[in-house]
Order: structure tokens, then sequence, then C-alpha cells
């Protein structure tokens, strides 16, 4: 039996890209679509995490500030580490 939407829990998006008037925007469960970027909140940026919060059939959209940059933040961890392990000076291919 289906889910009724007031049942369903909140859900997080993550805004993979923007490109002109369009956002790409991750699911949940991986699967990248692309949303108008009137449809989202105002101000919305490139990996910014997006809650979805369902109530009563309707949804409302708010950018979740903390949990975007603590994302920012373990991504700059990850990067600092890759790049501690480089090799120095030019690379060939």
């Amino acid at each position: 039996m289906p889910q009724d939407n007031a049942e369903r829990p909140d859900a997080t998006w993550v805004i993979d890209g923007i490109e002109g008037h369009f956002a790409r925007v991750e699911l949940e469960d991986g699967e990248t679509v692309d949303m108008a970027l009137a449809s989202l909140p105002r101000g919305v940026r490139e990996g910014d995490v997006i809650r979805v919060h369902l109530a009563d059939g309707d949804f409302t959209l708010e950018i979740d500030h903390a949990e975007t940059q603590r994302q920012r933040e373990a991504a700059q961890t990850q990067l600092d580490a890759l790049n501690r392990t480089a090799p120095a000076g030019e690379i060939d291919l």
C-alpha cells in the first residue's frame, strides 16, 4: 500500500550544479533531476543541501546551511588529504 505524503519522512536533496535557469539536483537515492531554479529556495547555490518537508500532501523546501557547511568542510578535508600525498612538481601523462 503506498504511503500518504503526510506519513513520509523529510527528504534531503543536494544541488549538484546550476546551469542557466536550471539546477541539477541529486535526490536521496542518487538519481539526478533537473529543476527550475524558480522552484527552489531563493539564493540556492551549487553544493547546498535542501531539506524537503512534507505535510498534509504539500511540501516546503529550505536550505540547510549547517549541513551544507558540514559537507563542504568534509569535502575540503578529503581534498587536503589527497593533496598531501600528491607528487611534487609537474605530472606527465
